[in-house]
């Protein structure tokens, strides 16, 4: 894949949006990361550029054994507790390396085409077809969409979870900082008191 990719990145709100052109996840507590496949060679490339191929088996297994042999996953690298909810202390520690899937909520690239032009609504079509008979390792996010963010964030609130990011259904894959992506974390969550992140 001759083409470089580079991360969407949310921008932080106090208010989750609301209206039928959004769509919302859950946001799980992670570490970003961009899954990359070309043939026989996988990488795990960070938001800072940092290659933690090695750090990671499983979600590098998981994407070997994916009958297509090209493309490009955004996704959140998580551990996950006996609740389901993502564990960042067990993360962080590096204790569990082995046990670290990918939460996956973009593909920007999938059998030699670049999917960054098409709308969020249309990658995620061709996302869930590419993990249809996903192994474990790499895991799809779940999203809803229209008036439901702000009910869904006060339920990822009520559970402890870190809060939601709202996409624009209709809108291309843009590197950097944008608008069309928006986070809003529970203030409660210990992930507005890290300093490292």
């Amino acid at each position: 894949m001759p083409q470089t990719f580079e991360f969407c990145l949310p921008t932080s709100a106090k208010i989750v949006p609301a209206g039928p052109d959004w769509f919302h996840e859950i946001k799980y507590d992670g570490y970003r990361l961009r899954l990359e496949r070309n043939g026989s060679t996988v990488r795990l490339i960070t938001k800072n550029g940092h290659d933690w191929t090695k750090r990671f088996p499983w979600i590098v297994e998981s994407a070997l054994k994916n009958r297509e042999s090209h493309f490009v996953i955004d996704g959140e690298a998580v551990v996950l507790g006996v609740d389901g909810v993502s564990d960042f202390n067990a993360l962080h520690s590096r204790k569990y390396d082995d046990e670290v899937q990918l939460y996956a909520f973009d593909v920007l690239a999938l059998g030699g085409d670049d999917l960054r032009p098409l709308p969020l609504e249309m990658r995620k079509s061709n996302l869930a077809r590419l993990l249809r008979r996903r192994p474990d390792g790499i895991f799809i996010a779940p999203f809803e969409s229209g008036q439901i963010g702000p009910d869904l964030f006060h339920a990822a609130c009520r559970m402890g979870l870190e809060g939601i990011v709202s996409k624009r259904r209709d809108r291309r894959y843009i590197a950097g900082r944008t608008k069309e992506w928006v986070k809003v974390k529970n203030r409660a969550h210990p992930a507005m008191s890290r300093v490292f992140r």
